[in-house]
């Protein structure tokens, strides 16, 4: 029997029979791991098919681009079916021609107007009983003539298009539809994204909001950006953004204000000019202190020594640097610190084969003997701090090690410090690098020291501009509060060739500002003052993911503050209200994961239950559920993704969460669990209580006592329509991810509706 399919861009299959022109949406025919987590009854498909490769090729110049795409689909059924292509358009206007081919014959392909295309949608979302096309209401469509796949056989399928990209204000955004992808019998075998950008102008900053994108930039006015995974099924649309400013320094600034009245949320993008070839970097101080105690010994000995290599052959000449190692003595590999040379990289490096592990721990000792070889304030330094251990020899107190080592840094060297397993004080480690402007990582038992070290020491090799910090002036007079606030990374950064810096925080004010970058450069104090516009109201929900990050980013700062300062219980009650808000899983509020929590924001029991976990977590410094929260902690501070876009904030290594199912650290197990009971949709939150699914707004509400406070509305019905009609894009997204065996609890609009 001949089937007849319609994909849309080759990720929906629609079915006819020929007799009965019944239709059903392809989902899944086997258990997969699809984005949306909670386990719902998949419809048997008529029709199966799977993409077993799908590639993206674009070149980008300046504002437009020509994407080519290649996908490879597999017909699994016994019986032959009839493909069409649907390819909903970005936005509106980006796309004026389409070209199909198949197995190298040219398709036409047809321009569908938005009131058609709705149609389109209205009228498979009705016939599958099934919601997940809603996000795409209200969006053209390109529909192409069928072509036939027999069973088991493959076709090639390619599309060209030309694109004009969309602008906010200096950013250029790209933006793939990937999510369709979702609808395939089973994950994709292998997804290679590949966008090349070129410019007339210097390219500065390049920022995924949804994938951790790979960026090589071959030169300033170049750049390819790539993505690339297997056995996977994609759960969001692929969104780059990219801008073009001339000069040493390039910023940008995106808002977002979702209710006219309260504070907005920015994200402020800033990367340096990168250096031509020929230009030499920043010489720079670099001090390695090593822990050679007697726990240190065998596999972790020799990958220290292994690490100290990588970062001494990172030096360059002009650089100073030294090795100070430590067990229950100090000793360094000189008195005072070393100009990089070939014949002092080679004694440096018969130094570190000489180490050997053995004897106590003396941090105090090793710490304040390296910061005191570092005198000019004027060269960028860093001290790379490594420990395995508590301190067992000389000053063993948190408080005062903290304390000799800020005092004894008079160059305001950033320390990078390094724990290693789980038998470390990993609150004195943050304690330290905190205090000293640095940052800290773990390294797990089963992790290597040296890809650790070694990445770090990459990532400082070229600091191009140091002790950055942002500053904003508005035009006209402001009185109240400051305009601006809660801007996280808080305090001052560095800013190193190819990398760029993502600030965000608050806003009050709106309109036209300035932003000010100032910092140095080679030692000499130097700013630039950049133009951006804070919006005044948000007209949709496009830049929402920025509300999500700076949650993640607040997060972190919470628990930075109520470990290192100690108990706060507003503190706390914030962190609840965030978690709660945002579907953001902490190890201190795991418990929204519960079936049985009701995740109401103003909820006493939870507040509770969160002052608990903190006081008690908190506490533990040491062990693996020591590592795990400050480990936790790093991720969400230096997130620079929302967590809804898939994986545990920053981290990574180990398993990855699907991108609508939060994830946090378990502090007993230091393993990531996935939640399945709570769901990201956009920048809100889910919640699934039993057959009920719930946001935090309608959380205290009974389905069966508070009638009168909902209006229900069956599924698929007129009125259901003409809901989804009323609906902006962000509010259909959160009716798409309704499955079949669940009511949906929701507030759109001020108003409080049960999808039955």
């Amino acid at each position: 029997m001949l089937r007849r399919t319609v994909a849309l861009f080759g990720f929906l299959v629609a079915s006819w029979a020929t007799c009965g022109w019944a239709q059903v949406v392809l989902i899944t025919s086997q258990p997969v791991p699809l984005p949306r987590p909670i386990p719902r009854p998949v419809p048997q498909p008529q029709a199966e098919y799977s993409i077993r490769e799908l590639n993206v090729d674009a070149r980008i110049t300046d504002q437009v681009a020509r994407v080519q795409v290649a996908q490879t689909f597999v017909n699994n059924g016994s019986s032959p079916i009839e493909a069409q292509f649907l390819f909903p358009l970005p936005y509106d206007g980006a796309i004026d021609r389409l070209t199909l081919l198949v197995d190298g014959k040219e398709y036409p392909a047809q321009l569908l107007s938005k009131e058609e295309a709705r149609r389109r949608y209205e009228q498979i979302v009705r016939s599958n009983k099934d919601p997940a096309l809603l996000e795409w209401m209200g969006q053209g469509m390109f529909q192409t003539s069928v072509f036939p796949i027999p069973p088991g056989a493959e076709r090639k399928v390619v599309i060209e298009y030309k694109q004009l990209l969309r602008k906010y204000q200096s950013l250029t955004e790209i933006l793939f539809p990937l999510a369709t992808a979702r609808f395939t019998s089973k994950p994709l075998e292998k997804l290679n994204l590949r966008f090349a950008i070129e410019s007339g102008v210097e390219i500065k900053s390049l920022y995924s909001p949804t994938h951790p994108v790979n960026i090589q930039r071959p030169d300033g006015k170049h750049a390819i950006v790539t993505f690339e995974r297997a056995g996977e099924v994609p759960a969001s649309d692929f969104r780059l953004f990219f801008d073009v400013q001339p000069g040493e320094l390039g910023t940008s600034l995106l808002s977002h204000r979702p209710t006219e009245g309260e504070e907005g949320y920015f994200l402020l993008l800033t990367s340096p000019q990168i250096p031509a070839g020929n230009e030499a970097p920043p010489a720079r101080t670099i001090v390695f202190v090593v822990d050679k105690s007697g726990s240190m010994s065998g596999p972790k000995i020799e990958q220290a020594r292994n690490a100290l290599k990588t970062v001494l052959n990172g030096l360059r000449e002009g650089d100073l640097f030294n090795i100070v190692a430590y067990d229950s003595a100090v000793e360094s590999f000189r008195p005072e610190l070393e100009r990089f040379t070939a014949e002092t990289r080679q004694a440096a490096a018969n130094y570190v084969d000489g180490l050997y592990a053995g004897g106590g721990t003396n941090i105090h000792g090793a710490l304040t003997t390296a910061l005191g070889q570092l005198k000019d304030d004027k060269r960028p330094s860093y001290v790379l701090f490594l420990t395995d251990g508590l301190p067992t020899v000389g000053e063993t107190g948190e408080a005062k090690i903290a304390a000799a080592s800020k005092d004894a840094n008079k160059v305001r060297a950033r320390i990078l410090s390094f724990g290693v397993g789980y038998d470390v004080n990993s609150r004195l480690l943050d304690r330290i690098s905190r205090d000293n402007s640095g940052a800290s990582e773990y390294v797990r038992p089963d992790e290597d020291i040296e890809t650790s070290v070694g990445r770090v020491a990459s990532r400082i090799s070229s600091p191009l501009m140091t002790d950055v910090q942002v500053t904003f002036e508005f035009d006209g007079p402001w009185s109240g509060p400051a305009p601006v606030s809660r801007v996280y990374p808080a305090g001052s950064f560095d800013l190193f060739a190819g990398e760029q810096v993502v600030v965000v925080g608050r806003y009050r004010a709106s309109g036209a500002a300035k932003a000010r970058i100032a910092g140095k450069i080679n030692g000499e104090p130097k700013s630039f003052d950049f133009p951006v516009e804070f919006a005044a109201k948000s007209g949709d929900a496009s830049l929402a993911f920025v509300e999500s990050l700076w949650a993640a980013r607040r997060i972190g700062e919470i628990i930075d503050e109520l470990d290192l300062n100690g108990h706060n219980q507003e503190l706390v009650n914030e962190l609840v209200t965030l978690s709660t808000q945002y579907g953001i899983l902490t190890p201190y509020t795991s418990f929204l994961a519960d079936e049985s929590m009701r995740p109401g924001l103003a909820s006493r029991e939870n507040r509770d239950l969160a002052d608990h976990a903190v006081r008690e977590l908190l506490s533990q410094s040491g062990g693996a559920a020591g590592v795990a929260q400050r480990s936790s902690k790093q991720d969400f501070k230096a997130a620079n993704r929302p967590l809804s876009s898939g994986g545990f904030a920053g981290r990574s290594s180990g398993p990855a969460a699907p991108a609508a199912s939060p994830a946090y650290i378990d502090a007993a197990t230091d393993r990531l669990v996935v939640v399945e009971s709570v769901r990201n949709v956009g920048s809100k939150a889910l919640y699934r209580r039993g057959r009920i699914v719930v946001t935090p707004e309608t959380a205290e509400l009974d389905v069966e006592k508070d009638t009168a406070k909902f209006t229900v509305v069956e599924r698929y019905s007129d009125d259901y329509f003409k809901l989804v009609a009323a609906n902006s894009a962000d509010e259909n997204q959160l009716l798409s991810s309704q499955s079949a065996d669940e009511e949906l609890l929701i507030q759109l609009r001020g108003q409080a509706y049960l999808i039955k």
